[in-house]
């Protein structure tokens, strides 16, 4: 089970940066950047799955493929602006964190532009 070694990974990393942060707490967000990316790691096999069948969803139901591409790389900016986020929260940058937030949300809205005109056009054709 994936869950069981990201709880574990994450139960570690706490203990480590409780313990460091008392002796030497400038190597504490290492630990936290490293347990982010172990943690991204083990993720990534559930997540290209997850992708697998939506591209089989795709093919049988006729779905344009650009979008599904476009999904999948909006959400994949999604995971890594809010571990960007987390981590700069971690090290009291929230100020940088607010600008990596803003930075991710404007990347998705350009990137969803095509699917949004499609939309709309969809609608269009609908309405008399």
């Amino acid at each position: 089970m994936d869950i069981v070694k990201i709880i574990g990974i994450g139960f570690i990393a706490v203990i480590i940066i409780i313990i460091l942060k008392q002796y030497r707490p400038e190597f504490a967000i290492y630990v936290s950047i490293l347990a982010g990316i172990l943690i991204l790691l083990i993720a990534i096999n559930s997540i290209s799955g997850i992708v697998n069948l939506l591209q089989d969803i795709a093919n049988r139901t006729n779905v344009n493929s650009e979008f599904l591409k476009i999904l999948i790389k909006i959400t994949g900016i999604a995971i890594l602006t809010e571990f960007a986020v987390s981590i700069c929260k971690d090290s009291g940058e929230t100020a940088v964190a607010s600008k990596i937030d803003i930075g991710g949300k404007v990347i998705i809205i350009s990137m969803s532009i095509p699917i949004i005109k499609a939309l709309l056009e969809t609608v269009l054709k609908i309405l008399p």
